[in-house]
């Protein structure tokens, strides 16, 4: 058996060669779209943040999977011009809200206000009525602020005086957040870090991004000038193609077992939920498209499983993640 390493790991993880996990479908055979605009929409997104390919890879899968993103780092590492870049480049509506202490769920959500004319409370929307919502400093705002978003982001809709209004499509989360030590933050419970699909750091660039940002072109001028290079409309072609990616079962075999020995250790207070399966699967599949394949192979799943696991699983030595201890899993567990 072959050893190759993971693409979110410097550990050697053993895995196999693709055949056992490519079964030909009628669904393979069909003619696959273009990945043109999807490549063109990373070439400008690394325009934009230098030398974090990676994440901002990340950063499309996830939105590919029809998921929510969670951005956490130090303030001024681009981590708003990330949403920034990727809602221009795409063409879609675009909101920020700045989450503060004494922020209330009406401000995210809408508010009813009555009428003399009509005689009749008419609801305006909120800022989460939009395609990309940045959701900045999350975790500066209450947890009952924070739950505001638990309903949008699962559901897709809003209640809001007892009738539900549905949100646009597509309708993408991006959040921010700083690191918990810092002051003024509330943590998120872990029924909203559920919620998001992946969580990932920009972290600080190398020495030639950073050189080539000082001597360029302000981020902030470049965004205002940029052009989207696709729109909403073929955005949900590729997430319709992402969900046709196959998966053979021994792929889901290794995913069962990934997911299995987050539970049965003894390092986390809890394992992997179900839903977190699903998302799993979800941007290892859209991984695998951005990759040219239609189907999914275990280097997927590793590529994207710390991403996936790493904020849905708290230590029990400490109560928070501890991304080592993920990579550890990750290369513990062998492909069935």
């Amino acid at each position: 058996m072959p050893v190759r390493r993971a693409a979110c790991s410097s550990q050697p993880v053993k895995t196999k060669c693709a055949e056992p996990y490519l079964v030909v479908t009628k669904s393979l055979t069909q003619p696959a779209p273009t990945l043109a605009p999807l490549h063109a929409v990373l070439d400008q997104l690394d325009r934009f943040i230098l030398g974090k390919q990676r994440e901002t890879r990340l950063a499309l899968a996830c939105l590919l999977a029809r998921g929510h993103l969670l951005i956490e780092d130090v303030p001024g590492v681009g981590k708003t011009t990330l949403a920034h870049a990727l809602s221009a480049t795409l063409g879609l509506a675009f909101q920020r809200v700045q989450f503060t202490s004494d922020m209330l769920p009406a401000d995210l959500i809408g508010v009813s206000i009555y009428d003399r004319d009509t005689h009749q409370f008419r609801f305006h929307s909120g800022p989460v009525f939009s395609q990309v919502v940045l959701a900045d400093e999350i975790n500066r705002a209450t947890p009952k602020t924070q739950s505001a978003l638990l309903e949008a982001m699962e559901e897709r809709q809003v209640t809001m005086d007892g009738e539900t209004r549905p949100l646009p499509d597509p309708f993408f989360v991006i959040a921010t957040q700083n690191p918990a030590h810092q002051i003024g933050t509330f943590p998120l419970p872990e029924s909203q870090l559920d919620r998001f699909l992946l969580r990932i750091t920009l972290g600080y660039p190398d020495a030639a991004a950073e050189r080539a940002m000082l001597m360029g072109e302000d981020r902030r001028d470049m965004l205002r000038e940029a052009a989207p290079v696709t729109g909403a409309a073929e955005l949900a072609g590729f997430q319709e193609a992402a969900k046709l990616v196959h998966v053979a079962p021994a792929l889901v075999d290794y995913v069962q077992a990934l997911i299995k020995a987050t539970r049965d250790s003894n390092e986390f207070h809890n394992g992997l939920s179900p839903r977190a399966g699903l998302g799993l699967l979800a941007v290892a599949k859209a991984w695998a498209l951005l990759a040219g394949r239609s189907m999914v192979i275990p280097e997927d799943v590793q590529a994207v499983f710390g991403a996936v696991a790493t904020h849905r699983l708290l230590a029990r030595a400490s109560n928070r993640p501890q991304p080592e201890l993920v990579v550890r899993l990750l290369s513990d567990v062998a492909i069935p």
